[in-house]
């Protein structure tokens, strides 16, 4: 794949450590699940459009004051013999409809990570939707939005406001989607998106916004063909 964008390969990378933490969260009670997928929450929104001090320090000295910081849309591809286990997860949607890996199986899925007040998740939004509405007809594709931040009502304007017609999951309070991705290259940022192969590995991870619609075309075409391929 070619593109603007960096594009690094890899058959491993680390965690945040507060997804590391929760990486042994089966077996310890419900109650330090939510514990941990909270904390999870909090250091995704912290480590993508936030208001973290240091960084924001050198955007005044650079001159600029947009007042959170984002990925800068590297995409990290994962070739398919370093692949880890799939992912697993099982959510309700914001309309009550249930979201799971298992049923997803055999499908490219791209799971985006944004909430509304995060300027780069607006302006990727149409972009999003492009790529979306290219593969509407295919049963082959599924997209999911996962919100991190926001209330109901809060999201639901914003995909009013943008067009968004693919699935929410509303993960602010318990984590589940973003608890899914620990030990795997993990939405680090926010945006986020990740695309996970038929098999529900991990295949690429862009950090940042997406800038057009050919990174990602490309990064779930590619799946697409090597699924019939396999």
């Amino acid at each position: 794949m070619t593109s603007t964008s960096s594009v690094t390969s890899t058959s491993s990378e680390a965690s945040t450590s507060g997804v590391e933490r929760t990486s042994s969260v089966h077996g310890t009670g419900k109650r330090f699940a939510v514990l941990a997928a909270t904390a999870i929450a909090a250091a995704l929104v912290l480590s993508g459009c936030s208001s973290d001090s240091g960084d924001l320090a050198k955007q005044y000295g650079n001159g600029t004051t947009q007042n959170y910081i984002s990925g800068d849309g590297a995409v990290t591809e994962v070739s398919a013999e370093d692949r880890r286990d799939p992912v697993t997860f099982r959510a309700e949607d914001a309309n009550g409809d249930t979201v799971s890996s298992e049923d997803l199986r055999g499908k490219v899925v791209v799971l985006n990570f944004w909430y509304a007040s995060c300027p780069p998740c607006r302006a990727e939004a149409k972009y999003l939707n492009q790529v979306h509405d290219a593969y509407a007809d295919s049963d082959d594709v599924a997209f999911i939005g996962v919100n991190v931040r926001d209330e109901a009502a809060t999201a639901a304007a914003f995909e009013r406001t943008f067009g968004v017609e693919y699935p929410t999951v509303l993960d602010q309070r318990t984590g589940t989607m973003q608890l899914a991705l620990s030990g795997q290259i993990a939405p680090n940022a926010v945006p986020a998106t990740i695309v996970l192969d038929t098999k529900g590995r991990v295949a690429a991870r862009v950090l940042g916004a997406i800038d057009g619609t050919s990174i990602l075309k490309t990064l779930v075409s590619d799946e697409l063909d090597a699924g019939k391929a396999s």
